[in-house]
């Protein structure tokens, strides 16, 4: 078969042509698609928004329909505003790590950081939240084998007694223990605790996290209603989770 549709075309040439049309446009799309959130970028030592790049290097806005009627979700998010963090950079060098200036636990910076997600709980396959209270799902129940944490006295990593343990919080949809409901500390609303950052001691009957320190507790972040949206989860998860790094002074120390 000869190789040519006619003499002055090449297939194999216009392929090649095609592939290489499509790729570049394939890279200018990701390039895009990847600058929905996060842009336009800021200066590392000055602070000041650099340009967007023009129509090739924004994303062109795409509105989502949210399931079980909860709204739609336009992305890139327009008109969000700036998120002051208490921190200074340690040095003017790009790249300089930032220090807190009040309370990294609630201000939000490096480990305690946290996102400004729905708040709307999260729900399983048929719309129910997935994360409820053990009281309020009749259908499941803490194994015989297993320790009920509910009536313990909980520890923080310093030692000291931070409260008591009243309920346990449950993910309906993977069957195991999200929180502990922590009672104790002054103010309105439940604190609830990880359940992945406390050991539950058999012998001494009481629960220990290792994240933050008895008077810490007092400062966690409280769940308003019966149910735990996800803009509290990350809160939580941020606060207990910065305290392996803020919650003392010598944890901010190197190792070596």
């Amino acid at each position: 078969m000869h190789p040519t549709l006619t003499p002055g075309i090449d297939v194999a040439m216009l392929v090649f042509y095609a592939f290489v049309l499509f790729f570049v446009c394939l890279v200018f799309y990701l390039r895009r698609e990847d600058r929905r959130e996060g842009y336009p970028l800021e200066h590392e030592v000055s602070g000041q928004v650099e340009t967007e790049g023009g129509p090739f290097h924004t994303a062109i806005a795409k509105t989502f329909r949210l399931s079980f009627g909860r709204g739609f979700v336009t992305t890139p998010t327009q008109g969000r505003e700036p998120v002051d963090i208490a921190a200074r950079r340690t040095d003017r060098f790009a790249g300089a790590p930032y220090a807190p200036t009040g309370n990294p636990l609630i201000d939000g910076i490096g480990p305690a950081a946290y996102a400004n997600r729905s708040k709307h709980p999260d729900i399983d396959m048929e719309g129910h939240p997935r994360i409820v209270p053990l009281g309020a799902s009749l259908e499941l129940t803490i194994a015989t084998r297993d320790p009920d944490p509910r009536g313990m006295p909980i520890y923080g990593c310093d030692g000291l007694r931070a409260g008591t343990v009243t309920e346990v919080w449950i993910d309906r949809a993977d069957r195991l223990v999200r929180y502990l409901a922590v009672d104790g500390a002054a103010g309105a609303g439940a604190i609830l605790v990880p359940m992945m950052m406390v050991t539950i001691d058999r012998r001494r009957g009481a629960v220990l996290c290792d994240a933050i320190t008895a008077a810490q507790f007092a400062d966690a972040p409280r769940i308003a209603t019966a149910t735990i949206t996800l803009y509290e989860e990350e809160r939580v998860l941020g606060y207990f989770g910065g305290g392996y790094l803020y919650a003392s002074v010598d944890r901010q120390e190197p190792f070596l």
